[in-house]
């Protein structure tokens, strides 16, 4: 490519350049070109208007030419291109979405992107695009569980409606216990976190023990009042009754949510509920442990504290476990639950029917 034109530029071109040049709202890649037009219109030579422009004498030559040939409108407006590559054919689309949904061939149970690319005969990134574009994610699944309680529509609209809408003078307690919580320690330190780098923490282990952690989540104000026991059985847990009916004050009426577990149904525990009148149980539909308020605590234990933490002995477990629950009840909030009954009820009622 070499110079093929003489730039002319009018008046009326000349101040219009100026004015796309001193516009600050302009594309960068405007008020280059029309620079480059200026700089050739004094019959600068092309290196020197190269230089000036930053940019290379090729470029300097080709809006020279755009110039000429289509005046400043071509300088503002890019030459469309051809793509690189056709793209795909809506029937090819249609094609790929199809086998997608359908069951894969032979013996696997879902499709992968170079399992398709080749059954159809496009390129795997083809594939990956059109999973993208229609939110298709055949190497994901969701797992759900259907409770069989036949009383499960009384229960969740009684629980929902203790969060919802609790008594008057009355304290409503998500009860459970998390047991088996182990005591682990590392062979040797991780490595912190760092720009580029996440942090580390090594594979082996020492298991010093463990502890079970009963939890009741207040739902009005969020606080939590937690005891680690080494075991879960009915002893322990009508230990945590009684601790908790130390900390209510007297007079309130306690409703407590608990799942089936046996340990709650055990029969001193229904002796202990009966010397109590003030505490009321509310039992959970089997196979709900979702509905339990608590279990968002444990979770949130787990992955902030547990999960990560490095522990020489059951004693520095439990303490651990001690200092967090006390640093949550200093910022607590009160649990808001915002399904309503007939929503849950409503979404059960489309799930399959069960098979057996």
């Amino acid at each position: 490519m070499a110079q093929t034109v003489s730039v002319i530029v009018g008046s009326d071109d000349r101040a219009r350049l100026r004015a796309i040049i001193g516009d600050r709202n302009r594309p960068l890649k405007h008020t280059q070109r029309a620079n480059i037009i200026l700089l050739s219109a004094d019959r600068l030579p092309v290196l020197e208007v190269a230089h000036r422009s930053g940019i290379s004498r090729p470029a300097v030559w080709r809006w020279q030419r755009r110039y000429a040939e289509q005046g400043i409108d071509g300088l503002l407006r890019d030459k469309t291109r051809p793509p690189g590559r056709a793209p795909l054919a809506t029937t090819m689309v249609a094609k790929v979405l199809a086998l997608t949904c359908a069951e894969p061939p032979g013996a696997v149970t879902h499709w992968t992107g170079r399992a398709m690319a080749k059954v159809v005969g496009i390129s795997l990134s083809a594939v990956q695009r059109i999973w993208q574009a229609n939110r298709l994610q055949p190497h994901r699944l969701r797992t759900f569980k259907r409770s069989n309680d036949p009383a499960f529509a009384s229960k969740v609209e009684d629980i929902v409606g203790l969060y919802v809408d609790p008594p008057c003078h009355a304290v409503v307690l998500s009860i459970d216990e998390k047991s088996q919580i182990q005591a682990l320690d590392r062979t040797q330190p991780g490595l912190p976190l760092k720009p580029g780098k996440c942090g580390t923490m090594t594979h082996d282990y020492k298991r010093h023990g463990t502890t079970t952690l009963f939890a009741a989540l207040n739902t009005l104000d969020g606080t939590v009042v937690g005891r680690c026991m080494p075991r879960h059985t009915h002893k322990e847990f009508l230990r945590f009754l009684n601790a908790i009916e130390r900390a209510v004050p007297a007079g309130k009426v306690i409703h407590a949510i608990l799942d089936n577990y046996a340990t709650h149904k055990h029969p001193k525990v229904r002796q202990w509920l009966a010397d109590h009148p003030r505490w009321v149980f509310h039992f959970t539909p089997t196979s709900a442990s979702w509905i339990n308020a608590v279990e968002g605590f444990f979770s949130a234990i787990t992955r902030r504290r547990i999960r990560r933490g490095v522990f020489k002995s059951v004693p520095d477990l439990q303490d651990a476990i001690t200092r967090y629950i006390r640093d949550h009840n200093r910022d607590a909030k009160p649990f808001a639950w915002t399904k309503p009954a007939d929503t849950i009820l409503g979404k059960l009622a489309r799930l399959p029917a069960p098979s057996v």
